[in-house]
């Protein structure tokens, strides 16, 4: 603890965004770029390196902040690099995509502000690049064992990196052309450049990682043939299957479903297009769904020069403080949070019928009403209340040239067959099932991820793929694994 008076010297201080008007013309990251490394060193002293740091328990990798914020406030960088990197393989991801549950947790948050934990672990993964603290860390001898991991999301390159350097020859299989998973495909480079992923991608390379793309398991790679070549084989291939909206008007041209709009404008800006075919660009713009994916389309819809974009929110504004009877410390809160697209959607008057920024809260979709080509030109909706019953004499009518479905997924697409040519046992929500030891009914098969926990946050995920690595590594060595398991797979995030 370098500052043990720094939580009553030091306010809370976030790495700043760049002005609204100059962001939404570009795609790089909303931050001042540089702006983040002056600051972070005095918001690393208002930690208070509690004796029981709640953080740790927020965060299901169990990452030693309390540790690495002291590292920082000293500008021990290295040190600080090596902690944070001994419970997570990809903190610069964590750092920029996670909502930041351990804050909630943090012990200052009781009655004040948290420390900025995200910040700083950003600043230390940016800073480790920066002085060639992370190299390859290629494993001293091979096992000659074998595993397939399906899936090349944060848990499958989590866990293929695991067991490569416990000295296994990994090879992950991407049914898309690059490595990344949503975090390539499904994630605007607003929230995270690409740079980012690409060089952890060559540092698993360097290390002995190898990868296929463009193979898609179960229809380019048949089930039997991965378990005949592989001594193990991990299914992390996410949770894809999206939710749908039935309602009237649903069938109509230009109602999509978010992942399939949020890739096409990825890959414009991979190179593959020079305009993507659902661009937003002069259209008015419904986003249906109030979370994370619904704030994604509403930033590149923003950057794509829409006319007009509203994102629903079935449920009521939240406040914007913790409601100490319903969501206590140190849980994770629902509070009005001003996201990065939410600002810019705000301050361009981007939805003029919404509530606050770009939000309509406790609206409910009603029906689409189209032309007579065919195409959706109208979104009916209701007000509803806290039961998600509809309100007499709330409903309304707004322009809706494209419509984007954000209402989550169910479990993994089993278009590919792979599920069903395991013949995988499925859990009533259709989540794949496993045991204690993360294996499924089949020998050798273990899942991870969203694929068998269901829909959850990167960080979630990561743990996942190092606990996975760990039941691999059991299992392929017959002797427990020194490697670390933070979670187990009936581990969920702390309630009320």
């Amino acid at each position: 603890m370098a500052d043990p008076k720094g939580f009553m010297t030091t306010p809370r201080e976030d790495w700043p965004r760049r002005p609204v008007r100059e962001r939404v013309h570009d795609w790089n990251e909303v931050y001042v770029p540089g702006a983040l490394l002056p600051i972070i060193s005095e918001q690393a002293d208002r930690c208070m390196d509690c004796g029981i740091p709640f953080c740790h328990e927020a965060c299901p990798l169990g990452n030693l902040i309390p540790e690495w914020n002291d590292l920082v406030s000293r500008e021990d960088w290295r040190a600080a690099s090596d902690r944070l990197h001994a419970t997570n393989n990809f903190p610069e991801f964590t750092g920029r995509l996670c909502p930041a549950p351990c804050e909630a947790g943090c012990v200052l948050a009781i009655n004040q502000p948290a420390v900025t934990i995200k910040n700083v672990e950003c600043a230390i993964a940016d800073r480790a690049w920066e002085e060639g603290f992370t190299p390859p860390r290629p494993p001293d001898r091979l096992s000659a064992r074998t595993v397939a991991v399906i899936g090349s999301g944060p848990t499958g390159l989590a866990a293929a990196q695991q067991l490569t350097r416990a000295g296994h020859t990994v090879v992950v299989y991407e049914k898309d052309d690059r490595i990344g998973g949503l975090m390539r495909y499904g994630i605007p480079e607003f929230k995270m450049e690409r740079r980012h992923l690409e060089r952890r991608i060559d540092q698993m390379r360097a290390e002995g990682t190898r990868f296929r793309t463009s193979t898609a398991a179960g229809r380019d790679i048949a089930a039997d043939e991965l378990r005949a070549r592989y001594d193990a084989v991990v299914l992390a291939t996410g949770a894809t299957a999206w939710r749908d909206l039935a309602v009237p008007g649903r069938e109509l041209t230009g109602v999509h479903q978010a992942m399939e709009y949020l890739p096409q404008a990825n890959r414009v800006r991979e190179g593959d297009l020079e305009v993507s075919p659902l661009s937003a660009a002069g259209k008015h713009v419904i986003i249906v769904g109030g979370g994370d994916t619904g704030a994604d389309c509403l930033g590149t819809a923003v950057r794509e020069d829409a006319a007009s974009v509203t994102q629903l929110d079935i449920y009521g504004q939240p406040g914007p403080e913790r409601d100490e009877g319903a969501e206590p410390w140190p849980t994770y809160p629902r509070l009005y949070r001003l996201s990065a697209a939410h600002e810019e959607a705000g301050e361009l008057r981007s939805a003029p019928a919404a509530d606050a920024d770009a939000r309509l809260f406790a609206a409910s979709t009603l029906r689409f009403t189209g032309d007579a080509d065919g195409r959706v030109r109208e979104l009916h909706l209701t007000g509803v209340d806290a039961g998600r019953r509809p309100l007499p004499g709330t409903e309304r009518i707004l322009p809706a040239d494209l419509v984007l479905l954000a209402l989550g997924f169910s479990g993994p697409d089993r278009e590919d067959g792979l599920v069903d040519q395991l013949g995988l046992e499925l859990e009533p929500r259709g989540t794949i099932a496993r045991d204690a030891r993360f294996a499924t009914n089949v020998p050798g098969v273990f899942a991870a991820g969203d694929a068998a926990r269901g829909q959850s946050l990167i960080v979630w995920a990561i743990a996942e793929g190092r606990a996975v690595a760990a039941a691999v590594d059991h299992h392929l060595t017959g002797a427990p694994s020194p490697m670390p398991a933070p979670i187990g797979p009936y581990d969920r995030p702390m309630t009320a």
